[in-house]
C-alpha cells in the first residue's frame, strides 16, 4: 500500500518576537493540546502573536496564544486563548528558570507541525529599547540596498 503524501504545512511563526526581542540560543518543546486544537494547527489556524511563556508551579506554560477552529472544528472562545502546558525535560526547564531569573524573557517563536508531533520553538531573549530598533532596521536596509547594487552591477 502506497503511503498518501501529506499537505505541506503550514508554518506558524511569531514574526514580531525578531523586532522586539535580541534572541539568543532556542529549545524546542511539546505541547499539551486537545483534538479540535491539534487538527486546527495542522491546518495552519493559529496565532502566536502577543504569546507569551510563564512558569508556575515549575511548569512551564503557553500564555495569550489564539488556536482558532472552522466549521468542522469547533473550538469554543474560551478554550481559543486558554493556557497550554509545554512540555520539557527537567533539565531545560530548570535552565529557563534561572535565565528567567536573570532578567530573560522565555518568548514563543514558531509553531512546528512537519512530523507526528506538534512542537513549540521557544527561544530566550531579551527586550530591545527604541534605538536598538533602529539599528536593525537601518542595517537591514543597508544589506538591501549593497545587494541590489551587487545586482545591478553584475548585469
Amino acid at each position: 500500500m502506497v503511503k498518501s503524501k501529506r499537505p505541506p504545512s503550514k508554518s506558524i511563526n511569531n514574526r514580531r518576537a525578531r523586532h522586539d526581542y535580541e534572541l539568543s540560543d532556542s529549545l524546542i518543546v511539546g505541547m499539551e493540546l486537545t483534538g479540535p486544537e491539534t487538527k486546527a494547527l495542522r491546518l495552519g489556524h493559529g496565532q502566536l502573536t502577543g504569546a507569551y511563556v510563564t512558569i508556575k508551579n515549575n511548569e512551564l506554560w503557553l500564555i495569550n496564544s489564539t488556536i482558532s477552529g472552522s466549521s468542522g472544528l469547533p473550538i469554543s472562545e474560551t478554550d481559543q486563548t486558554r493556557a497550554r502546558k509545554l512540555l520539557a525535560k527537567r533539565r531545560e526547564i530548570d535552565h529557563l528558570i534561572s535565565s528567567k531569573t536573570q532578567g530573560r524573557t522565555i518568548v514563543p517563536l514558531e509553531i512546528l507541525n512537519r512530523g507526528r508531533y506538534i512542537k513549540l520553538r521557544v527561544a530566550l531573549g531579551k527586550g530591545k529599547k527604541l534605538y536598538d530598533k533602529r539599528q536593525t532596521i537601518k542595517q537591514r536596509e543597508e544589506k538591501r540596498r549593497m545587494a541590489a547594487t551587487i545586482k545591478a552591477t553584475r548585469h
